[in-house]
């Protein structure tokens, strides 16, 4: 089995340095009060991380979990992220999306949700 961060594309890593200092409003938001310093059941996630040719905007390699936060640009781009979801998928990665919206105004369901794709164990 291959490790999680097998994939990993340095290529795209000044990239994705450039896009973590120039991130949306909803990425700061979700980045500060809920997945920086490990505040989310004790894991470490990672901001603007490339994979393959992508760059996600959010990753937790120990659960294989990738978090995709959706502004006005992705009504035009469906097609494009479930393509690209699918091949996360195919390499095992999980991909959550959720709206900038959602995450301004019902952080508490965005909560929940990532919660649901916790094992038992962590949250009993």
């Amino acid at each position: 089995m291959k490790k999680p961060y097998s994939n990993y594309n340095k290529k795209l890593k000044p990239l994705a340095r450039k896009l973590r200092t120039d991130g949306t409003p909803g990425e700061a938001v979700l980045w500060k009060n809920l997945l920086s310093r490990k505040q989310f059941y004790g894991l470490q996630f990672n901001r603007q991380f490339p994979i393959e040719n992508y760059i996600v905007d959010f990753i937790c390699r120990k659960l294989k979990i990738i978090i995709e936060l959706d502004g006005k640009s992705h009504e035009y781009k469906q097609d494009k992220d479930e393509k690209r979801d699918k091949h996360l998928a195919e390499l095992g990665f999980t991909v959550i999306r959720f709206s900038e919206f959602e995450i301004h105004n019902d952080m508490n369901n965005v909560i929940r949700t990532l919660e649901s794709y916790l094992p038992e164990s962590m949250i009993d």
